[in-house]
């Protein structure tokens, strides 16, 4: 039944993603996912969930593979070991700063990948803009997502 609620919160998540835009930018709701995926399950399946979104979104864009598949494996992957271990008591300041964190390190290895294996997609400062905006949009998720143990 898990797998089944995953799949179809997949599928909300890349049929939303093309369709909401803030001045013609979307929010990367792929990584909000990933996110959640680390943040509930813990580092081995939140990799796991981060790189097989990550490569399904690396299909989806006709580009080259790989550079969705590691940015939001290493979301996935963090989300979980920095943000839901001992160290940081979790409060929903913690979840917005870690999500647009988080948005930011994706898009930065997205970014860069595909410039060094591909073309570079655009100018460094668009793609600031863009990134910075993502993480905005993308930080009132931090509100809502929260490790299982939280109190």
């Amino acid at each position: 039944m898990k797998y089944l609620q995953w799949a179809a919160a997949a599928f909300l998540v890349f049929f939303l993603q093309g369709r909401i835009s803030v001045l013609d930018i979307t929010p990367d709701l792929t990584a909000v996912l990933a996110f959640c995926a680390g943040i509930r399950h813990g580092e081995t399946r939140g990799l796991f969930a981060g790189m097989v979104i990550g490569g399904l979104q690396d299909s989806m864009s006709l580009s080259i593979i790989g550079p969705n598949l590691l940015g939001k494996g290493m979301v996935g992957y963090f989300s979980s070991s920095f943000l839901s271990g001992g160290i940081l008591r979790w409060t929903p300041v913690l979840g917005i700063v870690a999500v647009s964190l988080l948005t930011l390190v994706d898009n930065a290895v997205v970014y860069f990948a595909r410039g060094l294996f591909d073309k570079i997609p655009a100018s460094l400062s668009t793609a600031l803009f863009v990134s910075v905006m993502q993480a905005i949009l993308n930080a009132p998720a931090g509100l809502c997502i929260r490790p299982p143990h939280a109190d």
